[in-house]
């Protein structure tokens, strides 16, 4: 808020608090209030964490690359064949209907649901290439970075040594990661990925395949919406009913298979430095 106000002034700031995001300014101090309010902490919490506090960076965000490649191109097969998963979650969770007394609470998840969508759609109005190209490397990698090394990284390591079971450590790191974001209705298919980048990083031992599928995820979410709004493509990126049941079970069926290659691959290369 004092960056905002030293920039473009308090009248920017309170226009922000009322949600009103027409000028340009209003747009260019959201994105100061997104990268230093969130972004920066993110990234500079864990790394503080793994470095100063327990000094043991290499276990708590794995930044090692001594993996097979090959992890890369199944966790690129990974993300773009579980598109019809995510969209039936995401159409599961819309469905959510509370009633009698927790009435209200539905009503305030809908509001603050509206609010992110809202703010969301400003923060994505891509005018020209190379704001899609600032919003590709904020959005998509910066976040991708920071996100990652918080829950796989730093949080997720921590209830593995709390619970000794990796499995328990992942759902509930994935459950944290889904409520950090504040998109009630869109809890499921958030919790979804982060389980799947929670074995990613189990299984290789490092947290850039996370990083890369988290990638994935969030610039082709910029790519697409900026294709939409230039009429480039029809498809409507807000649209969740592009697949039907078969979709969803062919989709089912081959991330199974690339999850068991993946594993397979990743835990065949860590066995001969174990032995």
């Amino acid at each position: 808020m004092g960056v905002i106000m030293a920039v473009y002034g308090i009248d920017v700031l309170m226009q922000i608090a009322r949600l009103n995001l027409s000028s340009p300014d209003a747009i260019n101090a959201l994105w100061i209030l997104q990268i230093i309010s969130t972004t920066i902490p993110l990234f500079a919490a864990p790394v503080f964490f793994a470095y100063v506090i327990v000094k043991d960076p290499q276990d708590y965000l794995k930044p090692a690359v001594n993996f097979p490649w090959i992890l890369i191109v199944l966790v690129f097969c990974i993300m773009f064949i579980s598109s019809p998963l995510i969209e039936l979650l995401s159409n599961i969770n819309q469905k959510l209907n509370l009633t009698g007394s927790l009435k209200p609470v539905q009503d305030w998840m809908r509001e603050k649901e509206d609010i992110g969508q809202k703010m969301t759609t400003v923060l994505l109005q891509m005018k020209t290439l190379g704001s899609m190209i600032k919003n590709v490397l904020l959005v998509g990698l910066l976040t991708a970075i920071a996100e990652e090394f918080m829950f796989r990284g730093v949080i997720q390591t921590i209830f593995t040594r709390w619970t000794k079971n990796h499995h328990a450590a992942i759902w509930i790191t994935a459950i944290l990661f889904s409520a950090f974001h504040m998109e009630f209705f869109g809890f499921l298919p958030r919790l979804m990925l982060g389980v799947l980048f929670g074995y990613l990083v189990v299984w290789s031992g490092s947290i850039w395949p996370a990083v890369w599928g988290h990638f994935i995820n969030n610039g082709t979410a910029v790519v697409v919406t900026y294709l939409y709004q230039h009429k480039k493509i029809t498809i409507n990126p807000d649209d969740q009913h592009l697949f039907n049941y078969s979709g969803y079970l062919f989709s089912l069926i081959i991330v199974v298979f690339l999850l068991y290659m993946y594993q397979y691959i990743a835990l065949g290369n860590k066995q001969p430095q174990a032995d």
